[in-house]
């Protein structure tokens, strides 16, 4: 049954999708078993170029347009490489207003351009687990971005200050040399000081960096936007209806759209070779989803589906190998294994980015150990691994079915207990000492057997990897409030850039950066009508 409805989706969508959806499977299928080729794109070289003709290559052109306006804003000739074409998705991006706020104060945008991008807002979304209260959560997700709209705005503006765009030129080698790096396009080729690869998850530079490792987790992730749902201008942030079943927790996310609603289903799994294909959970998805959204798959009209495979590493953000080449977004890996990433994780850095990558420039601090600075070690997601671990089902463990709902449901208790200074940060992607150490132990007091339960669970590997994670996210506090981030200087030496990238590094990694809205974000047993 379910696979003739997805055969039935299927055919209201273009044919390419049915080939792209192959295309993911084959992908996945490799990865599970070891199978992916590990590519060879870049290659040193011991010959000077002598001039460059720009001074910042980025390839990867949507969510690498944003660093390319802020460097190009600030006087830096750069250059945007795209496969295809610079453009924004359908689908839209869910972020908070929080959030959107740097592309304002980087003046990427003027608030009425943002405000233009904006095509859906909601109140509120829910926290439900079965065999606990639902929490309603405001302010979290509950912006729906055009990314049409707002790369097309971010392209104009990028144009205007004379950004060069490369558009249906697909990358194919990158040779670093003593002065730039190169990278080349067929016969074409292009001459900088500095790479960003914003290529995403599977960013073949990324994957020679890490030397074609396999990931350490994986959130696979399927969906759909369609209209015929039932009328509601509420949202699902992070919602179970199911026990464990097939070895796996699955979890679904839902909001409304310009085009009707999309609705997700998502599950975190290792990356062994009998984790499901995306097909299969497409089927899952679309045979869960009525009960899940009380509607007839018949009634709905599709615009879309959407599927992922958004890995993660527990050697993150990526540092590169190489002299001249720095991973940003998605290629850098800097999310929790919690996150899927994108838009948002790269909102969260981009000034702390852009004001580095300036910094280096001018410094001339373009050295692989230089650049590591701009992606540094940070403990408040390195701890976020115990709590994907306690969400992952291993193949060759049994659980009790309902073991994953009552342990979110009673942590997710707990820090709303705590308020908005510690649930709302954690459901951003931020994880803060105070916060994770009251919840810890407000958790272990009131749920002992729970956590003792817990414990074996995830085994003592695990745990004794974590443990110096959160004594190093208390450090990293300590550090960031008795040292404060310099003055911002347009004059930058070696040992200033050093110095400043360091204090980046306490203040972001310690989850300092962030600042909770004075309203608060959760109502508990509230009616939402």
């Amino acid at each position: 049954m379910s696979g003739s409805a997805l055969r039935s989706v299927l055919n209201q969508l273009p044919a390419r999708v049915a080939q792209e959806l192959h295309q993911s499977d084959a992908f996945w299928r490799s990865l599970r078993w070891g199978q992916l080729p590990t590519p060879q794109w870049v290659s040193e070289s011991a010959d000077p170029l002598g001039s460059c003709d720009l001074d910042v290559l980025v390839a990867g052109g949507t969510l690498g347009l944003l660093p390319a306006l802020d460097l190009q804003r600030q006087g830096w000739r750069v250059g945007l490489w795209e496969r295809g074409m610079v453009q924004g998705r359908d689908q839209e991006w869910n972020i908070s207003r929080h959030e959107l706020a740097v592309l304002v104060e980087l003046e990427l945008l003027t608030a009425e351009e943002l405000e233009a991008a904006i095509v859906t807002e909601f109140p509120a979304a829910r926290i439900a687990f079965p065999g606990s209260a639902e929490l309603w959560v405001e302010g979290i997700l509950n912006i729906g971005i055009s990314p049409r709209r707002l790369i097309a705005t971010l392209l104009q503006h990028f144009r205007e200050q004379g950004g060069q765009v490369f558009e249906q030129t697909a990358i194919d080698r990158v040779s670093v040399h003593p002065d730039g790096v190169v990278i080349g396009a067929g016969s074409q080729r292009w001459s900088g000081r500095l790479l960003l690869d914003a290529l995403g998850h599977f960013s073949p530079i990324a994957r020679q960096a890490r030397a074609g490792a396999k990931p350490d987790a994986v959130c696979l992730v399927v969906g759909g936007c369609a209209q015929g749902f039932p009328a509601s201008d509420r949202g699902d942030l992070f919602v179970s209806r199911s026990p464990i079943q097939q070895q796996r927790q699955s979890f679904w996310e839902a909001f409304p759209a310009a085009e009707g609603r999309t609705a997700y289903l998502f599950t975190y799994i290792d990356a062994q070779p009998a984790r499901p294909s995306l097909r299969s959970l497409l089927e899952e998805y679309l045979a869960a989803l009525p009960e899940y959204q009380g509607v007839d798959l018949r009634q709905l009209q599709w615009h879309r589906l959407l599927w992922g495979i958004l890995p993660s590493y527990r050697q993150s953000p990526l540092q590169s190998p190489w002299n001249r080449i720095l991973a940003i977004g998605d290629s850098s890996g800097a999310q929790s294994p919690l996150s899927f990433g994108g838009f948002g994780a790269l909102l969260r850095h981009l000034e702390r980015l852009c004001r580095g990558i300036h910094e280096a420039l001018l410094a001339d601090c373009l050295q692989a150990a230089d650049l590591a600075l701009l992606q540094p070690h940070q403990p408040n997601l390195a701890v976020t691994w115990l709590f994907q671990q306690s969400m992952t089902v291993p193949l060759d463990r049994s659980l009790p079915p309902e073991r994953i709902n009552e342990l979110l449901g009673r942590i997710f208790a707990v820090m709303e207990s705590l308020g908005p200074q510690t649930l709302r940060p954690f459901l951003q992607d931020v994880v803060q000492f105070q916060p994770l150490a009251k919840t810890l132990l407000m958790t272990t007091l009131l749920h002992p057997v729970l956590v003792a339960k817990l414990l074996p669970q995830l085994g003592l590997q695990p745990l004794l990897q974590w443990l110096p994670q959160f004594l190093q996210l208390s450090l990293y506090r300590s550090l960031a409030i008795a040292g404060e981030p310099t003055d911002w200087l347009k004059v930058c030496d070696r040992d200033r850039f050093r110095q400043r990238r360091r204090q980046e590094a306490w203040f972001y990694g310690s989850g300092c950066d962030y600042s909770v809205p004075l309203k608060s974000s959760v109502d508990r047993h509230r009616s939402i009508n």
